[in-house]
This record gives C-alpha cells, sequence and structure tokens, in this order.
C-alpha cells in the first residue's frame, strides 16, 4: 500500500461514507499528492489495495448503492462484529435496543419506513430501561445526526450508510422470508415497487426498476410474468449531487 492508499484511507476514517464522484475526486487528488499515476477507471482496483491491507484490522471500504437515485457510495465499515453493538460506545443499551425496536418496524413496514409514533410507542416497553419520549426523540434526532437514519415527514428509513454497514447483521438476524431482496441487483430491498400477484415475491429497487423496465415495451414481472402494475419512476442525470451520510 503506497502513501496515496494511506491518504485516501485516513480521509475515508474522518467522512465515513462518500458518493462515487467524490471517492474518485479523492483518489485524484491522493495520487497527484504523493505524485503517483492516476487512473480514473481503476478505483474499484484502488480501494482493493487498501481492502487487502485492513483484513487484521476488521475494517472494510465496502460500497453500496442509494435506494433513492442509485448512487454509488463508499463506506468505511468494521467487519468484527456483525451485532448491532457495534453503535455501542455511542449508544446507552436502551438506545440500542429502541434503534432494533425501530429496525423491526422497518423491515416489517411495505414503505420501508418507520414512523415517529410507532417508534416513540415502543419506546414504552423496552426490556432494559424505558426511555421518556423526550429522550427517545433526542436518540432519533442522534441517528439522524449521525448518519444511521433518515427522517423525512415524521417518516425514519434507514441511511445508504446504514444498509451498507448493517446488511451483513441484517442477513443474520432476521428468516430468510423476512428479507426483502430486489430481484435486480439483488441487494436489501426497503424502498421498493412489488409484484401485485400475491403468489410471487418480487420485489425491485425504484432505480432499477427504472433501468430494468426502461427498454421494455410491455412491462411484465421478471418472476411470473405478471403485468408490471407500478409506474416507472425516471432516473436521475448521471452525476446527481445527492448527499447521504
Amino acid at each position: 500500500m503506497e502513501d496515496c492508499h494511506r491518504r485516501f484511507l485516513q480521509n475515508m476514517m474522518l467522512r465515513g461514507i462518500v458518493n462515487q464522484q467524490e471517492a474518485k475526486a479523492l483518489q485524484q487528488h491522493c495520487c497527484e499528492v504523493h505524485k503517483q499515476k492516476y487512473e480514473a477507471d481503476k478505483l474499484e482496483e484502488f480501494i482493493e489495495v487498501i481492502n487487502s491491507q485492513l483484513v487484521s484490522m476488521y475494517m472494510k471500504i465496502r460500497s453500496g448503492a442509494s435506494e433513492d437515485d442509485a448512487t454509488q457510495y463508499y463506506a468505511l465499515v468494521n467487519t468484527a462484529n456483525t451485532e448491532i453493538t457495534r453503535m455501542s460506545p455511542d449508544y446507552t443499551a436502551s438506545e440500542l435496543e429502541l434503534f432494533k425496536r425501530t429496525l423491526d418496524l422497518i423491515m416489517h413496514s411495505d414503505s420501508g419506513t418507520a414512523s415517529s409514533t410507532d417508534i416513540l410507542n415502543s419506546a414504552n416497553s423496552l426490556q432494559t430501561r424505558k426511555l421518556a419520549k423526550s429522550a427517545a426523540e433526542g436518540m432519533l434526532h442522534r441517528l439522524v445526526k449521525d448518519g444511521w437514519m433518515v427522517e423525512k415527514r415524521g417518516e425514519y428509513s434507514l441511511s445508504t450508510r446504514c444498509i451498507i454497514d448493517m446488511e451483513p447483521y441484517i442477513r443474520t438476524t432476521y428468516e430468510e422470508e423476512q428479507l426483502k431482496l430486489c430481484s435486480v441487483c439483488h441487494g436489501l430491498a426497503f424502498k421498493c415497487q412489488t409484484c401485485s400477484n400475491p403468489l410471487c415475491t418480487v420485489k425491485v429497487h425504484h432505480p432499477c426498476a427504472e433501468r430494468f423496465f426502461r427498454r421494455m415495451p410491455v412491462r411484465k414481472c421478471p418472476g411470473c410474468s405478471e403485468p408490471w402494475p407500478h409506474d416507472i419512476p425516471e432516473g436521475r442525470p448521471s452525476g446527481s449531487k445527492q448527499r447521504q451520510r
């Protein structure tokens, strides 16, 4: 690993997550500072060099896409612990239990979100210690500020960073039938379109639906071939600068 890789890693440790455009700009900056050859189309190989040195430290720069617009992100994650307790240095046992309850609500939601009302109600029945409404609200604000969740009009969803970081935990904690997976990219799907056939389990991310169905004269479910009942979202222009933590 060269100095340019070390500088890239140091920046990732500070930022936590960057989108693909930011990652390429950072790669170029690090290479130029240390007078190393910059290859614009070699970002994945560049990151793989870093990851090969992070194995012994139980860390990894992992990639994932935003469920909102398919923007590619890179996040520095801890691979040593696949439990929610990885967040314990920053949150109390009661707060971690409330986060787990929130995750349960999201996992069982058709919309991939949990309402603030449902989350605050669950704070009254925690096994560790009940949280007052003000404490639970403060904890939700911290989850948003720390980049674990996104709040929109009182509905909370997992951030891109959280999905990338928590995917191993989610896949090992929940039963296979509880997991919602995109039939196009095979990633976890919280915000997605679903086939209307009650016997079909196909789910597709909104950005994946736009790419998959875009050129189809007749849109059919990739699983059961029934007509696809949803409107297809328009794709964002490439290079979107939407920022997620």
